[in-house]
């Protein structure tokens, strides 16, 4: 995925699924596993801070749900 496009969610986990795939297939290089590894950290965080937001924007909402 190219830095510079919108990343959602569900790409990020995508782009994840396949990383791991190469990590296990046998052609994956040594030289490219630090490659690898760093940008699932980026996806990975990616994913932490959706999740974290999406979270309290729920809460919020069941909060003004019980309110009423």
């Amino acid at each position: 995925m190219e830095q510079n496009e919108q990343m959602t969610y569900s790409s990020a986990i995508a782009e994840l699924e396949k990383i791991v795939r190469e990590m296990q297939s046998d052609s994956c290089s040594i030289d490219n596993l630090s490659a690898l590894t760093s940008r699932s950290l980026q996806l990975l965080k990616f994913c932490k801070a959706k999740l974290q937001t999406t979270d309290e924007e729920l809460k919020k909402i069941l909060a003004e749900l019980e309110n009423q």
